[in-house]
């Protein structure tokens, strides 16, 4: 599975995507931001504030989303505009 980073997070995860196999066990798109924070302290500084829209296969999506049959994730900060 391909995960995709923007803005603050790319930033702090020092990439802007990554390829992913993910245990049996992760199921949903909460569950991988569990998976994530777990990883090491990067990931747990990336998503520490829960402040983040996730899209799969470039629908917007809430925590609860089944993500077991996704190719692309992306995960960003909200934007302001102005």
């Amino acid at each position: 599975m391909k995960l995709l980073y923007f803005a603050k997070i790319r930033e702090v995860l020092k990439k802007s995507e990554e390829t992913v196999s993910l245990p049996s066990n992760i199921i949903t798109a909460g569950d991988l931001i569990d998976y994530l924070m777990n990883l090491d302290d990067s990931y747990k500084i990336a998503f520490e504030d829960k402040k983040f829209f996730i899209a799969v296969d470039e629908e917007f999506v809430k925590m609860d989303f089944i993500i077991t049959n996704s190719k692309e994730i992306a995960i960003f900060p909200p934007v302001t505009g102005g």
